[in-house]
């Protein structure tokens, strides 16, 4: 897949972040390995959320809920500015559903009756939370899924379809750790739970999606661990902390690889 063309990059207005080396960018090691001590899996465990509904929720869902939370402290918002039917949802995942699908196939009690449904679950909790009402999409894979939902999400913004859109990612792997042990070789350890959501508005310049076959494991992961789709939200957020004015392109834009497919999400200032 390649858009050569470009269409009008979105900018950053907000990015939350909560991973298993805990919550916000300050909380991000310098080196992943190092600081995973020979552990493979950095795990989030379960939030502490309070209220009935909430009870049964799974721990992806509060962690995506927990992540818009983050979202709305970094840009000093109430819930309001974001409900209603001008916001776009987008949501990435590479292996949230992996939890619900085991208990499915296993037969141990999972809540998730109808397995191919998995994936809807967590943004439909946070539509639910947030009333949001507009375009929703999902998006399935890894790091390049994340780059295509950012992508999309700037066409409905472009398309003015949305006023907003945020870009929501969750990635949980406790529950399936034995699995990730015997793929070992699919993905450069230590794996990091994570979540983040990324809310972006219209903005200046153009952003340009490009994918080719082959293998690439960048900085960002090398620092944060291997987050999968959360990945490329995560180094957004770390720019938005250093102070970058657009995010999305410094220093040189968004890279992400994924089963052979390298995707690189790049941003063009002032030519939109």
């Amino acid at each position: 897949m390649s858009a050569a063309a470009g269409i009008p990059a979105p900018a950053v207005r907000a990015v939350g972040l909560c991973s298993g080396w805990g919550t916000g960018v300050a909380a991000l090691p310098a080196d992943a390995c190092a600081a995973a001590g020979g552990r493979s899996l950095v795990g989030l465990g379960r939030p502490a959320v309070q209220g009935e509904r909430f009870r049964r929720a799974t721990r992806e869902c509060l962690w995506a809920l927990a992540a818009v939370e983050a979202m709305l402290e970094d840009g000093r918002a109430e819930r309001a500015a974001i409900a209603g039917e001008r916001t776009a949802l987008l949501f990435v995942s590479a292996a949230v559903y992996g939890a619900s699908n085991r208990a499915f196939i296993e037969g141990t009690g999972g809540g998730t009756h109808f397995a191919y449904t998995a994936p809807a679950v967590v943004p439909a909790e946070a539509a639910i939370e947030y009333r949001l009402r507009g375009p929703s999409v999902l998006f399935i894979g890894g790091a390049p899924a994340a780059l295509r939902a950012i992508w999309y999400a700037a066409t409905l913004l472009a398309a003015r379809a949305c006023d907003r859109a945020l870009v929501l990612g969750v990635e949980t792997f406790e529950e399936c750790a034995d699995l990730y042990a015997r793929a070992r070789r699919r993905t450069a350890p230590p794996l990091v739970e994570a979540a983040a959501c990324l809310w972006l508005e219209p903005g200046d310049g153009r952003l340009v999606l490009q994918s080719a076959r082959g293998r690439s494991r960048g900085d960002g992961a090398r620092r944060l661990g291997e987050m999968l789709a959360v990945g490329p939200l995560a180094e957004v957020a770390l720019r938005r902390h250093a102070g970058y004015s657009d995010p999305l392109a410094d220093p040189l834009g968004l890279t992400g690889a994924w089963r052979g497919e390298v995707t690189n999400l790049i941003f063009t200032k002032g030519a939109g």
